[in-house]
């Protein structure tokens, strides 16, 4: 049985016990069910993750021994940031879930022109959190010490003018480029997808214009959630760790 693997937001070492947050100890005593006496493996977000054993395990308070820190290896060799176009509720939750779980290092909602999401500063300061907390969820799932940065959403022109270094890749279908003709990335990749209705003529243009280079994941149109898991996916599989 796999060791559950939990998030923690307070500085660990071996040798500390810690008293979990509410939320990680929910999880620990209501969703999985264990009991004093069985290990977990915490995390912090410094790419380290500790072997603890269970002290206490109730409604009320969890607390755990730390035994044994060692270094998690499970990120890529190369650094993905993801920036995508904000789309309806769970859309955007399970692009962002899975390119977790795929090894991105940061990704960064826009608002585009064709963006039809329409939120107030408090829901989007509630929107922000929920995201955050997607991201925490999936590298618990797939096992990554490190947290991927959940920038605050920006609006496609502000964000265009200082945009990540690196290979700088948008998904158009009428791309005549296709991955496995681009020669390899150096450290980092810079993948743009729009949000259901694409991306506008202007933004495309912007993009060519700021080094962008666009490129066609086949001949089938995908859905804007479909999109960053069959890029990364492949990307993974021609530059990174999945040919491990």
């Amino acid at each position: 049985m796999r060791t559950p693997h939990i998030y923690t937001c307070q500085p660990l070492a071996v040798g500390m016990t810690v008293t979990l947050e509410e939320s990680p100890a929910r999880h620990i005593g209501q969703v999985l069910r264990l009991h004093t006496g069985e290990g977990v493996s915490l995390f912090n977000g410094n790419g380290q993750q500790y072997s603890a054993t269970l002290q206490s395990c109730s409604r009320q308070k969890v607390e755990a021994s730390i035994v044994s820190v060692s270094n998690n290896q499970s990120e890529p060799p190369l650094h993905f940031t993801l920036a995508l176009g904000i789309s309806k509720g769970e859309r955007m939750d399970y692009a962002l879930q899975k390119a977790v779980e795929l090894g991105i290092g940061c990704f960064t909602p826009l608002f585009t022109e064709r963006t039809v999401v329409k939120l107030t500063a408090r829901r989007l300061e509630r929107r922000l959190i929920h995201w955050q907390n997607v991201a925490i969820a999936a590298c618990e799932q797939s096992g990554r010490s490190c947290l991927p940065m959940v920038e605050p959403p920006q609006r496609f022109d502000d964000w265009i003018v200082n945009a990540p270094q690196g290979m700088r890749l948008i998904l158009h279908p009428n791309a005549t480029q296709s991955l496995n003709r681009l020669p390899p990335p150096q450290e980092s990749v810079l993948l743009l997808i729009g949000p259901e209705g694409g991306l506008s003529e202007r933004e495309i243009a912007t993009t060519e214009a700021r080094g962008f280079t666009a490129v066609r994941l086949g001949p089938r149109i995908l859905r804007t959630e479909t999109a960053p898991i069959a890029a990364l996916a492949a990307m993974q599989m021609l530059w990174g760790d999945f040919r491990c």
